[in-house]
C-alpha cells in the first residue's frame, strides 16, 4: 500500500513556492505521492485558496519521483479540454507521474456551485462529469475526438502533444461510501478516491461492487482518505496493515483543512509515512 500527502492550498498554505516545498519535503521523507485539493470556496474559517493547477507545475518541476495530481478536480466547473491542456502539461513536465482525480462537486452551504450557475442536481453533474471524462480523456490521447452529449461537445478535436504516457494519464474518480453510481462509474477507469468509509471489512463489499460493475481490480487503485481526529488532522489509523490487506492501495492523509500553519505542515511531512 502506498502513502500518499493530501493537502488544502489553503490559509498558511496558499502559496505555490510553500506548497512545491512541502511536495520536496515529502519526496525527500519517503512519500509516495502529493496530491492537492481543488476548491474555489470552503467553508470558513478558510479564507485564502490557492488553484492546485499552479501548484502542481511547480511541483512536477522539483520533484522527480512522487506521484501528484488534483484530489479531485469537480470537472462540471472547468472545461474539460483547458483541463486536458493542463494536464498534458503537468504529465509532461512530470515525465508522467500525474493521476487525475475527478467528481461531481459539492455545493453545500457557502459552496461553489449554485453561486456561480454551475449545476446543482446530482444526477445531471455525474452525467456531465461522464461526458466530462470522455472528452478529456479523448483530448489528452493525441486522437480526434467527436463526442456530442447532453451538457457538454467535442467536435473533430485533436490535441497535441499527448500525455507523456502511451497509456494516458490515470483517472480516479471519487465518491462517498456506500453511494452507487460513483462506484459505477470509477468501475470504468483506473481508480476510486474513496471518502466516508470508515471500516476495513468494507473493502471487500467495495471490490465486489466495483468488479459487478465492470473494474478489472488486477489493474485498478482504491484510494482511501485516511480518517479525522478531534482536531481535524489526517493521520491516525492504527488498521494500516488490515487496509493494505483488504485491498486498499494508496492511503492519502495529510493536514487540514482548517487553521493550516505552513510550519506545522511541514513537521507533519518531515515524519514520514506510517510505518507498520
Amino acid at each position: 500500500m502506498k502513502h500518499g500527502v493530501f493537502v488544502p492550498p489553503f490559509d498558511g498554505l496558499a502559496d505555490v513556492e510553500r506548497m512545491a516545498d512541502l511536495a520536496v519535503l515529502a519526496e525527500e521523507s519517503g512519500w509516495d505521492g502529493f496530491f492537492v485539493w481543488d476548491h474555489l470556496r470552503y467553508a470558513a474559517p478558510v479564507r485564502d485558496i490557492l488553484d492546485p493547477y499552479a501548484c502542481l507545475t511547480l511541483i512536477a518541476a522539483r520533484t522527480s519521483r512522487i506521484a501528484l495530481g488534483p484530489m479531485v478536480t469537480p470537472l462540471i466547473r472547468r472545461r474539460p479540454q483547458v483541463v486536458a491542456r493542463q494536464a498534458v502539461a503537468i504529465d509532461r513536465l512530470s515525465k508522467g507521474r500525474l493521476i487525475m482525480g475527478f467528481g461531481i462537486g459539492d455545493d453545500y452551504p457557502d459552496g461553489e456551485l449554485a453561486c456561480f450557475g454551475e449545476l446543482t442536481v446530482a444526477a445531471e453533474r455525474g452525467r456531465a462529469l461522464n461526458e466530462g471524462i470522455e472528452i478529456f480523456r479523448g483530448l489528452v490521447s493525441g486522437e480526434e475526438v467527436n463526442i456530442a452529449g447532453e451538457f457538454l461537445k467535442s467536435q473533430e478535436v485533436v490535441f497535441l502533444p499527448a500525455a507523456y504516457r502511451h497509456e494516458g494519464i490515470p483517472i480516479w474518480t471519487a465518491g462517498r461510501w456506500p453511494n452507487p453510481a460513483p462506484i459505477r462509474r470509477a468501475a470504468h477507469h483506473e481508480g476510486m478516491m474513496v471518502i466516508q468509509l470508515t471500516e476495513p471489512e468494507q473493502i471487500y463489499e467495495l471490490k465486489g461492487k466495483l468488479a459487478g460493475a465492470g473494474a478489472d481490480l488486477a489493474h485498478f487503485d482504491i484510494a482511501l482518505w485516511g480518517q479525522r481526529d478531534e482536531n481535524m488532522v489526517y493521520r491516525h489509523d492504527e488498521r494500516y496493515a488490515e487496509w493494505a490487506e483488504a485491498g486498499v492501495t494508496w492511503f492519502l492523509t495529510g493536514p487540514g483543512p482548517y487553521n493550516l500553519i505552513f510550519e506545522e505542515a511541514c513537521d507533519y511531512v518531515a515524519a514520514g509515512p506510517p510505518r507498520y
